[in-house]
Protein backbone atom coordinates (compact mmCIF):
# COMPACT_ATOMS: atom_id res chain seq x y z
CA UNK A 1 0.00 0.00 0.00
CA UNK A 2 3.05 2.41 0.49
CA UNK A 3 4.25 1.77 -2.93
CA UNK A 4 0.94 2.96 -4.30
CA UNK A 5 0.92 6.15 -2.26
CA UNK A 6 4.57 6.75 -2.59
CA UNK A 7 5.05 6.17 -7.04
CA UNK A 8 1.44 5.03 -8.42
CA UNK A 9 -0.61 8.00 -7.08
CA UNK A 10 1.91 10.61 -7.81
CA UNK A 11 2.29 9.18 -11.70
CA UNK A 12 -1.59 9.89 -11.72
CA UNK A 13 -1.99 12.83 -11.12
CA UNK A 14 1.07 13.76 -13.03
CA UNK A 15 -0.51 11.82 -16.28
CA UNK A 16 -4.04 13.51 -15.06
CA UNK A 17 -2.44 16.98 -14.96
CA UNK A 18 -0.32 16.52 -18.36
CA UNK A 19 -4.12 15.74 -19.92
CA UNK A 20 -5.57 18.90 -18.38
CA UNK A 21 -3.00 21.29 -19.41
CA UNK A 22 -2.73 19.66 -22.77
CA UNK A 23 -6.97 20.01 -23.23
CA UNK A 24 -6.46 23.27 -22.46
CA UNK A 25 -3.05 24.49 -24.55
CA UNK A 26 -5.21 25.99 -26.99
CA UNK A 27 -5.96 28.95 -25.66
CA UNK A 28 -4.53 32.39 -25.80
CA UNK A 29 -0.90 30.87 -24.40
CA UNK A 30 -0.61 29.51 -27.59
CA UNK A 31 2.05 31.55 -29.99
CA UNK A 32 -0.56 30.83 -32.90
CA UNK A 33 -3.40 32.25 -31.07
CA UNK A 34 -4.67 34.96 -33.09
CA UNK A 35 -2.53 34.89 -35.60
CA UNK A 36 -3.49 34.57 -39.39
CA UNK A 37 -3.69 30.61 -40.17
CA UNK A 38 -0.37 29.80 -42.52
CA UNK A 39 -1.03 29.35 -46.34
CA UNK A 40 -0.50 25.60 -47.50
CA UNK A 41 -1.47 23.71 -50.16
CA UNK A 42 -1.27 20.02 -50.19
CA UNK A 43 -3.00 16.81 -52.20
CA UNK A 44 -5.95 15.36 -51.87
CA UNK A 45 -6.59 11.50 -51.74
CA UNK A 46 -7.09 11.61 -55.52
CA UNK A 47 -3.49 13.65 -55.68
CA UNK A 48 -5.54 16.77 -56.44
CA UNK A 49 -4.16 20.32 -55.06
CA UNK A 50 -6.30 21.65 -52.26
CA UNK A 51 -5.18 24.82 -50.92
CA UNK A 52 -5.79 26.78 -47.55
CA UNK A 53 -7.07 29.83 -50.24
CA UNK A 54 -9.68 27.88 -51.21
CA UNK A 55 -11.61 28.30 -47.69
CA UNK A 56 -11.24 32.05 -47.74
CA UNK A 57 -14.34 33.80 -45.18
CA UNK A 58 -15.52 30.19 -43.94
CA UNK A 59 -15.05 28.94 -40.61
CA UNK A 60 -12.14 25.90 -40.82
CA UNK A 61 -11.17 23.36 -38.49
CA UNK A 62 -8.52 21.78 -39.41
CA UNK A 63 -7.56 18.50 -37.87
CA UNK A 64 -4.39 16.70 -37.93
CA UNK A 65 -4.72 12.92 -38.05
CA UNK A 66 -3.85 9.44 -38.75
CA UNK A 67 -6.00 5.96 -39.43
CA UNK A 68 -3.53 4.33 -36.08
CA UNK A 69 -4.49 6.78 -33.49
CA UNK A 70 -7.42 6.06 -31.35
CA UNK A 71 -8.26 9.18 -29.89
CA UNK A 72 -8.11 10.50 -34.03
CA UNK A 73 -11.01 7.80 -34.67
CA UNK A 74 -12.90 8.78 -31.78
CA UNK A 75 -13.05 12.38 -32.94
CA UNK A 76 -14.15 11.16 -36.59
CA UNK A 77 -18.13 11.05 -35.68
CA UNK A 78 -17.96 14.07 -34.40
CA UNK A 79 -16.40 15.79 -37.06
CA UNK A 80 -19.19 14.00 -39.96
CA UNK A 81 -21.68 15.62 -37.68
CA UNK A 82 -20.58 18.75 -37.87
CA UNK A 83 -20.34 19.20 -41.40
CA UNK A 84 -23.54 17.63 -42.01
CA UNK A 85 -25.10 20.53 -39.51
CA UNK A 86 -23.30 23.27 -40.31
CA UNK A 87 -21.91 23.01 -43.79
CA UNK A 88 -24.24 25.05 -45.02
CA UNK A 89 -23.59 27.83 -42.76
CA UNK A 90 -19.96 27.63 -43.88
CA UNK A 91 -17.99 25.65 -41.73
CA UNK A 92 -15.43 23.46 -43.98
CA UNK A 93 -13.70 20.51 -42.02
CA UNK A 94 -10.45 19.85 -43.20
CA UNK A 95 -8.38 16.13 -42.20
CA UNK A 96 -4.87 16.56 -42.44
CA UNK A 97 -3.58 12.82 -42.68
CA UNK A 98 -0.27 12.04 -41.62
CA UNK A 99 -0.06 8.89 -42.17
CA UNK A 100 2.84 7.60 -43.78
CA UNK A 101 1.72 4.63 -45.69
CA UNK A 102 0.06 6.91 -48.41
CA UNK A 103 -2.78 8.12 -49.55
CA UNK A 104 -4.42 4.71 -50.56
CA UNK A 105 -4.66 3.35 -47.20
CA UNK A 106 -6.49 6.64 -45.79
CA UNK A 107 -9.08 6.28 -48.71
CA UNK A 108 -9.78 2.86 -47.92
CA UNK A 109 -9.98 4.23 -44.26
CA UNK A 110 -12.20 7.88 -45.24
CA UNK A 111 -14.59 5.41 -47.58
CA UNK A 112 -15.36 2.71 -44.74
CA UNK A 113 -15.82 5.48 -42.42
CA UNK A 114 -18.26 7.61 -44.46
CA UNK A 115 -15.81 10.85 -43.87
CA UNK A 116 -18.11 13.39 -45.69
CA UNK A 117 -15.44 16.48 -45.57
CA UNK A 118 -11.92 17.12 -47.13
CA UNK A 119 -8.93 14.70 -46.41
CA UNK A 120 -5.30 15.89 -47.85
CA UNK A 121 -2.09 14.65 -47.14
CA UNK A 122 0.60 15.87 -44.54
CA UNK A 123 3.65 15.68 -43.56
CA UNK A 124 6.60 17.34 -41.64
CA UNK A 125 6.61 20.22 -42.99
CA UNK A 126 3.03 21.31 -42.68
CA UNK A 127 3.24 20.17 -38.88
CA UNK A 128 6.14 23.22 -38.56
CA UNK A 129 3.81 24.89 -40.29
CA UNK A 130 1.39 25.02 -37.77
CA UNK A 131 4.06 25.47 -34.79
CA UNK A 132 5.64 21.53 -34.63
CA UNK A 133 2.86 19.94 -31.88
CA UNK A 134 3.95 16.85 -30.75
CA UNK A 135 0.42 15.22 -30.40
CA UNK A 136 -2.28 14.04 -32.51
CA UNK A 137 -5.31 14.58 -32.91
CA UNK A 138 -4.03 18.45 -32.82
CA UNK A 139 -6.72 20.26 -34.06
CA UNK A 140 -7.32 24.67 -35.00
CA UNK A 141 -10.19 26.80 -35.46
CA UNK A 142 -9.62 29.36 -37.48
CA UNK A 143 -12.16 32.19 -38.22
CA UNK A 144 -13.90 33.95 -41.48
CA UNK A 145 -10.89 35.84 -40.91
CA UNK A 146 -8.18 33.93 -41.81
CA UNK A 147 -7.04 33.66 -37.79
CA UNK A 148 -6.12 30.59 -35.44
CA UNK A 149 -8.83 31.53 -32.49
CA UNK A 150 -8.40 27.94 -30.89
CA UNK A 151 -6.07 25.08 -30.90
CA UNK A 152 -6.20 22.14 -29.02
CA UNK A 153 -4.40 18.72 -28.70
CA UNK A 154 -6.08 15.38 -27.56
CA UNK A 155 -9.74 15.05 -27.89
CA UNK A 156 -12.78 17.29 -26.19
CA UNK A 157 -15.93 16.11 -25.79
CA UNK A 158 -18.11 16.40 -29.01
CA UNK A 159 -20.86 19.08 -27.39
CA UNK A 160 -17.87 21.35 -26.19
CA UNK A 161 -16.41 21.37 -29.21
CA UNK A 162 -19.71 21.74 -31.09
CA UNK A 163 -20.08 24.95 -28.76
CA UNK A 164 -16.52 26.34 -29.82
CA UNK A 165 -17.05 26.12 -33.42
CA UNK A 166 -21.22 27.52 -33.20
CA UNK A 167 -19.54 30.31 -31.62
CA UNK A 168 -16.82 30.87 -34.56
CA UNK A 169 -19.89 30.62 -36.93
Amino acid sequence: MKILKQFILPVVLLVGALFSSARLSAQEGSSLFNQPAPAWTLKDLDGKSVSFEQFKGKVVVIDFWATWCGPCKKEIPGYIELQKKYGKDGLVIIGISIDQNGPKQVKKFVTKNDMNYTIVMGDDTIMATFGNFTMIPTTFLINREGKIIHQKSGTWAHDEYEALVKKAL
